[in-house]
């Protein structure tokens, strides 16, 4: 039985929830046939370059074009906005498995991206309008993030069974099903009424977002770590495919298997982060994760050549310690800031995180082509580890949220300190955020 406080309860909810996953999965679908078209077209010497430009390109796409598709489609219908989103994607992707040149599926694959970058944030618009109790918003939340989760295990799995029937190009077709099974969830979604945003300005919550990162200690520590996960992470999302084809001989059929195992370590990575983050802080998990990872990687080398159980068992490691690194990141966040801030603070971690993988995929594909893929494993994870390193000393072990402050210039009826009584010099102490009352970090806790 569902509980009262689920969100999926709600009918309308059930579908977003779906008409997301089927968005996800041909996502991942499509990447994964543009990953074994670019070891096609690269070999074992290119192809994770090539891969590493394309998936750069999204990070490129999504950092330019969508803080303006966020203010352009705020205010148009999102029910029809959404179903011709999925519609003009389905089409871009369906494209994709006519085109006959390398540069014909990059440049489809950049709009394509682009496009996509309208989605999430409409998408996410919906849900508190929908979901109008603070309760069951945060769990929806929880569950929309989950979705990311599945995607990772099963468009693989889709994928490597759809392999056995059709060629890789054609796997661009089953992306196009998948959207096509999105838009038709959609149109058969009631969507509330409500069209005013409830956020500011992407950019102007991007600058306001930006001067709360750069001065709270724990979000530049999260930054860190995010960037230290990117490094490593890249590795396995852009050279893989490579990996296989040159250590186990068939791209096509262990990219997908090695895939799959990393989607299944993911997904009981994160279902495993609750019960760590009861016993420990969430600077704590995420520095196990990426040292996790990283031994992980280092451990490459060592393994038996060209049997699948121990690399699918790495690959699997891979997930789980992934996991722990990003399923704590929103909690850090929400922690960080205000209510009022919060969307600010989510809009730069969007911005600061596609940077860092603006950084990681092409370096992870240069990496792989002029190294042997273990090497380039071995270095990045030992990069890993640096950032890791910087990010456990920008974020400090003890880091309560309540925090003494004092307001020696606030006048003594200030409607903050009648809500938070001070004593000597305006001092007081509570859950501690940058804002325009506290614009600095205090220096002592």
């Amino acid at each position: 039985m569902i509980p009262a406080s689920s969100p999926l309860r709600h009918r309308s909810f059930r579908r977003l929830f779906a008409a997301q996953i089927l968005s996800l999965v041909g996502i991942g679908v499509m990447t994964v046939s543009l990953s074994l078209d670019a070891f096609a077209t690269g070999g074992i010497q290119a192809g994770g370059l090539l891969l590493g430009g394309i998936l750069a390109l999204k990070m490129v796409a999504y950092v330019l074009v969508a803080p303006l598709a966020e203010v352009l489609l705020a205010r148009l219908p999102r029910r029809p906005t959404l179903v011709g989103i999925d519609l003009l994607r389905l089409g871009l992707v369906a494209a994709m498995g006519f085109a006959v040149a390398p540069w014909q599926i990059m440049v489809l694959a950049f709009v394509f991206f682009a496009v996509s970058s309208g989605f999430t944030p409409l998408f996410q618009s919906v849900l508190p309008d929908l979901l109008p109790d603070e309760a069951v918003y945060a769990r929806a939340l929880a569950l929309s993030r989950l979705a990311y989760t599945v995607e990772s295990l099963l468009s693989p799995i889709l994928a490597a069974a759809a392999l056995r029937l059709v060629t890789a190009d054609q796997l661009y077709f089953l992306a196009s099903a998948c959207l096509a099974g999105s838009a038709l969830t959609l149109l058969a979604t009631r969507f509330p009424e409500g069209m005013v945003p409830r956020k500011a300005p992407f950019l102007r919550r991007l600058s306001r977002g930006l001067r709360i990162y750069a001065l709270t200690p724990r979000l530049r520590g999260l930054f860190l770590m995010n960037l230290a996960l990117s490094l490593a992470l890249a590795w396995v999302l852009v050279n893989t495919v490579v990996f296989a084809g040159a250590r186990l001989g068939e791209a096509e059929q262990y990219y997908t298997r090695l895939m799959a195992c990393y989607g299944g370590g993911a997904a009981l990575g994160a279902l495993g982060v609750p019960r760590l983050l009861a016993d420990r802080s969430e600077r704590g998990v995420m520095a196990l994760g990426l040292a996790v990872f990283a031994a992980l990687g280092l451990t490459l080398p060592l393994l038996p050549s060209g049997q699948l159980l121990p690399l699918g068992l790495l690959w699997a490691g891979f997930g789980a310690a992934s996991s722990l690194v990003l399923t704590p990141g929103g909690l850090v966040l929400a922690r960080s800031a205000a209510r009022a801030d919060r969307p600010a603070v989510f809009a730069a971690q969007f911005s600061l995180s596609h940077a860092g993988w603006l950084l990681a995929y092409p370096l992870a594909g240069a990496l792989g082509a002029w190294l042997a893929p273990e090497p380039a494993l071995a270095l990045l994870c030992l990069l890993s580890l640096g950032v890791t390193a910087l990010a456990l000393r920008v974020w400090p072990a003890e880091d309560p949220l309540v925090r003494p402050h004092a307001h020696p210039h606030l006048p003594a009826d200030h409607p903050h300190l009648r809500a938070h009584p001070a004593g000597a010099g305006r001092q007081h102490e509570h859950d501690f955020h940058i804002d325009d009352l506290h614009p600095h970090w205090p220096q002592t806790a």
